[in-house]
């Protein structure tokens, strides 16, 4: 790994902890006024999520940049001059690594072995592209999936701020986060899996060694299973979102036709 990519993972891990510990508690009091009325577990949390939320904006539209814009990846998605992703990966790798140790210091309210399967997965895989500059293409592909994150953020923020669920932000946001995160992590399997298979016994898939190719084959893997996982559970709720606002709707015209009809009554 060179020095550029380790100051920038350095620089990742320590700026997300200052984002954490200093700038979300100022920020989140000046612009949610429940905040300072949480819990200090819920604090933990939110501080957290709002620096995932950072995260994820920052990596996710860097990638549509390098997507759109950086022609070498592109054109080799095994070995094209991996310069502008290996700066993504970098920042990513900092985060995870902040991301680890908050989940180790407040495992017994935060803890989640599907969030550490998920970091340590993504780790292991872009370790190779950090310290081998390989299959740049693949993984700027896979950060594309944090465009995702701020949605399911945003719905926990309203549960902690107590608003409905039957509220119009709160279900405008449930059924955005559900299709981005169909859209960006889900509906894009076929065609990256298209690609990796395009791969499969070329020069440059050989070249990669037996390594590199279990590291990104089995991670690959793994993350698919634990966003399929995750895009049920996403589906379940926001279904019952869903039923419950109609069912409430319902209620509501019954109530009021019910009402009218004993006027009616009273009239007559």
């Amino acid at each position: 790994m060179e020095t550029r990519e380790l100051t920038v993972v350095a620089g990742s891990f320590v700026g997300f902890q200052l984002l954490f510990s200093v700038a979300s508690p100022r920020l989140s009091s000046a612009l949610a006024p429940g905040y300072g009325l949480l819990p200090h577990t819920k604090l933990t949390e939110w501080n957290s999520r709002l620096v995932s939320t950072v995260h994820a904006l920052i990596v996710g539209l860097f990638c549509l940049y390098i997507l759109w814009f950086d022609d070498a990846v592109n054109a080799n998605p095994v070995w094209g001059d991996p310069g502008l992703v290996k700066l993504n990966v970098a920042i990513t790798c900092g985060y995870l690594l902040y991301d680890l140790v908050l989940l180790a210091c407040n495992w017994s309210t935060m803890g989640d072995s599907f969030f550490v399967c998920h970091h340590l997965a993504a780790l292991y895989a872009y370790g190779y592209v950090l310290t081998r500059g390989v299959l740049p293409y693949f993984a700027n592909f896979r950060l594309i999936s944090e465009l995702s994150t701020p949605f399911v953020n945003q719905r926990w923020f309203f549960e902690a701020l107590k608003f409905p669920r039957s509220h119009r932000l709160v279900v405008l946001n449930g059924v955005a986060m559900a299709a981005v995160f169909f859209l960006v992590r889900i509906a894009v399997m076929p065609s990256y899996w298209a690609s990796v298979f395009a791969t499969f016994g070329t020069a440059d898939f050989e070249r990669l060694g037996a390594g590199a190719q279990v590291a990104w084959i089995t991670s690959c893997v793994a993350l698919d299973i634990l966003n399929t996982i995750w895009m049920y559970k996403i589906t379940r709720g926001c279904y019952k979102v869903m039923a419950g606002r109609g069912a409430a709707r319902r209620a509501d015209k019954e109530h009021k036709e019910h009402k009218e009809h004993g006027a009616n009554n009273h009239t007559d």
